[in-house]
């Protein structure tokens, strides 16, 4: 039953519910309201019920494009050309009922998640792919099954309820009257033979021991350490495997070297309580140590370009733009979105671009536009408590910022011992390229930046 015989039925003026239910109808081609509106026949035409259909209700039909009970075929989405295959791992199961829009299944690539989207409700019939296997872009994934509800959900939504059976009446019995006399023994028992040969002739050293293993019906989990002694290996995710190679890379590349500084966080804690209230009011968010940081690293990369570029081949790549990658810590793994042209921006915009790229990160939504890219990192190794570490080059990068954990500690300021909030801060650059001059110099101007970031002001 195709598209054409049910508008050439509506000409005629046939009623469309005796229509669709005499010819068992299930598929109907979607059309919009205007183009009913410009079919050439009388509303009188459509017959529901009786009454005749006026222009509105025609507006108010609508039909489906699709068979209920249609097996399609869902396909993996379209990768980015730096990728080229991914993980396919099952978050539903054959034979489960999802809604439109629920996830089938997600896609780990390199650097992000894809989610593979039921498009209509339905049922998974049979997946394609096997679990945490390759798969590449626009293969076939999922055989699903549109409309249909898996027997399961039918039987929880309208469990049978069975006839109760009349109880019959239980006929009562009579006990049987035992005699409780026990008989007199006339005689002694047995006493029973004894073996002439041993139950078992094998020495024990030749009897083999069977190794214990462990049983696998249960998945272990393995955030929890029972003292089982028992182990359990999973396949490493593409992400990690990603980041793995990429920091060896680094080392076994760039000449690292780092240096080191502290700051004084005082002043900028002190603006932060001053002014958090009243820049939460006016931009809807929390005034953070993140933008001070970005702020002052993009003044110093703009101070000392060499810091900005990057060795390719056997040239030096210098950029006018300032474009930072900030790590982020997710449940997959490590992730870096970039903030671009930072040069431009101030304390609120910076803020508000790190929030939106932390709920996508949170979200596993990402793209992998968003990772790309970037000519300085920045790593907060503080927000888990972190006193002192050497960061990692994000390569193709020069350099990488590591921030740390803010504790008191007496420090002198003016011949004189006192208590302040004091951060340690680590600058790891590739030696091949900056010198050891322009990298404590750098430092230096982060750390007057953060201090005193009055002198982002007049550009001292």
């Amino acid at each position: 039953m195709n598209s054409r015989l049910i508008l050439n039925s509506l000409k005629k003026g046939s009623n469309i519910s005796k229509f669709l239910a005499t010819n068992n109808v299930t598929k109907v081609v979607s059309y919009k309201a205007n183009f009913l509106s410009s079919l050439s026949y009388s509303p009188k035409c459509l017959n529901l019920a009786g009454p005749a259909v006026t222009r509105n209700q025609q507006s108010s039909i609508h039909f489906s494009n699709v068979f209920l009970n249609e097996t399609i075929t869902i396909e993996s989405p379209v990768f980015a050309e730096s990728i080229s295959e991914g993980n396919f791992v099952y978050v539903k199961q054959v034979g489960e009922s999802v809604k439109a829009g629920e996830i089938i299944a997600n896609i780990e690539t390199d650097k992000t998640i894809l989610e593979l989207k039921a498009p209509q409700d339905g049922v998974i019939e049979e997946y394609l792919v096997e679990d945490n296997s390759s798969i590449k872009g626009k293969s076939p994934a999922v055989k699903f099954k549109v409309g249909a509800v898996s027997g399961q959900s039918a039987a929880n939504a309208e469990p049978v309820s069975k006839p109760v059976e009349e109880k019959k009446p239980e006929e009562k019995k009579e006990p049987k009257q035992e005699s409780t006399q026990t008989p007199i023994p006339t005689s002694m028992p047995e006493i029973p033979p004894k073996p002439q040969q041993p139950i078992s002739s094998v020495p024990i050293s030749q009897i083999p021991v069977v190794p214990f293993t462990p049983s696998t019906t249960q998945q272990a989990d393995i955030n929890k350490i029972s003292g089982t002694r028992n182990e359990t290996r999973i396949k490493m995710n593409r992400m990690r495997q990603t980041i793995a190679n990429r920091l060896k890379t680094a080392q076994n590349t760039c000449a690292m070297l780092t240096t080191f500084n502290e700051i004084n966080m005082g002043n900028l804690v002190d603006l932060r309580k001053t002014y958090n209230d009243q820049f939460q009011k006016r931009h809807k968010l929390k005034l953070g140590f993140m933008s001070a940081f970005v702020k002052a690293s993009a003044t110093a990369l703009m101070d000392q370009p060499v810091v900005n570029a990057v060795i390719e081949n056997n040239e030096i790549v210098y950029r006018d733009y300032v474009d930072i990658s900030v790590a982020v810590a997710t449940p997959k793994g490590l992730v870096v979105p970039v903030l671009r042209n930072v040069e431009k921006m101030n304390y609120a915009d910076i803020e508000k671009e790190i929030a939106a790229l932390g709920e996508k990160a949170r979200n596993n939504s990402l793209a992998i536009e968003d990772m790309q890219g970037g000519t300085f990192t920045i790593s907060n190794g503080g927000v888990f408590g972190s006193l002192f570490g050497t960061p990692i080059i994000n390569l193709p990068q020069s350099a990488i910022l590591g921030m740390h954990g803010i504790f008191d500690r007496p420090v002198a300021i003016n011949g004189q011992v006192v208590i302040r909030p004091m951060m340690y801060v680590a600058l790891t650059y590739d030696h091949r390229l900056i010198d050891g001059r322009e990298a404590v110099t750098f430092l230096r101007k982060i750390k007057s930046a953060v201090e005193d970031p009055r002198t982002l002001l007049l550009d001292i």
